[in-house]
């Protein structure tokens, strides 16, 4: 098996349409069809399922695009490795992003971190929660941020950020006559939440503060951004959620953030990271991170 078939079945699995992915190679479709044909054949299974409907993957095909990518990721840590330390960088950070993490206190840990150790660089990534998971099980990367508990044993979890869940309003809306809205008045309208596949976690949490009360919820839209999640709400799509400090990166004209008359409506930030001893540079990455429960912008150097 050579990476260029790797290269091609990854093309052709994420196109799924051999012209297209033929077009992406900047190769014919013939040579794409006989690379296929010889991975399926050394591999002895088939992973593409050829119909008049299409090219989809089988069961088989998308267990092997998972690890194909994960190569592939790992290939692009190891050219940028040798071009960071070219650059005079001395290690790497690899920190991995889910559920839509919007923070000023990431922004202020990253500065930090960039400041106390310029010669360590710091990569991050956005990976859906089961491809965080993962990465950190198979080493592809050192620390996660997301907003979920609900992980494997083999990673270890700590709950570092509670932010204030409010409701987001069109304006002139008639919920906006309350300073503090009840749920059970807001789950009167419809709701633009977020995509459950693509904020898993964030989806879980506020799904459970959806379950305290006995209205069952309308949902209108799920999106797939917090942007995208805003745009609906002021175009009049229905109402939404989203925390303080994301409303202070967002902000739309035609929306209003109300809080929650109820206790207890947060959303937590968990830290993921794998079971095992830290490296130095995790270890003082970590000791930044317990720093960082300071509201944001009060994260600096500690006195000596």
């Amino acid at each position: 098996m050579e990476l260029r078939h790797l290269r091609y079945f990854l093309a052709l699995a994420e196109e799924l349409h051999f012209a297209r992915a033929a077009a992406r190679l900047h190769i014919e479709q013939s040579p794409l069809s006989r690379t296929i044909k010889e991975l399926e054949e050394e591999l002895n299974v088939l992973l593409f399922q050829r119909s008049r409907r299409g090219t989809q993957l089988t069961w088989a095909g998308q267990v092997f695009l998972e690890d194909v990518q994960r190569i592939f990721t790992v290939l692009d840590q190891a050219r940028n490795n040798v071009k960071a330390a070219a650059t005079g960088y001395r290690g790497a950070l690899r920190i991995v992003l889910s559920d839509g993490i919007v923070q000023p206190r990431l922004a202020s840990l990253l500065a930090l971190c960039r400041e106390e150790e310029p010669d360590v660089e710091i990569r991050l990534f956005e990976r859906s929660l089961t491809q965080q998971i993962k990465g950190l099980q198979s080493d592809i990367f050192d620390v996660g941020f997301a907003h979920t508990d609900n992980v494997e044993k083999s990673i270890l979890v700590d709950a570092v950020w509670t932010d204030t869940l409010v409701a987001v309003i069109p304006s002139r809306h008639p919920l906006l006559s309350f300073t503090h809205v009840p749920l059970d008045a807001l789950l009167r309208y419809p709701l633009v939440l977020c995509h459950p596949d693509v904020c898993e976690g964030c989806s879980r949490q506020i799904d459970q503060i959806l379950r305290s009360v006995k209205t069952e919820p309308i949902v209108a839209e799920h999106a797939t951004s917090l942007d995208l999640m805003l745009t609906l709400v002021a175009a009049g799509y229905g109402l939404g959620f989203a925390t303080e400090s994301q409303l202070k990166v967002y902000r739309h004209p035609d929306v209003v953030p109300r809080p929650l008359d109820m206790e207890m409506a947060t959303l937590t930030t968990y830290l993921l990271r794998p079971n095992t001893e830290p490296s130095e540079q995790l270890e003082r990455f970590l000791q930044r991170v317990s720093r960082s429960d300071r509201s944001p912008g009060e994260l600096t150097m500690e006195e000596d």
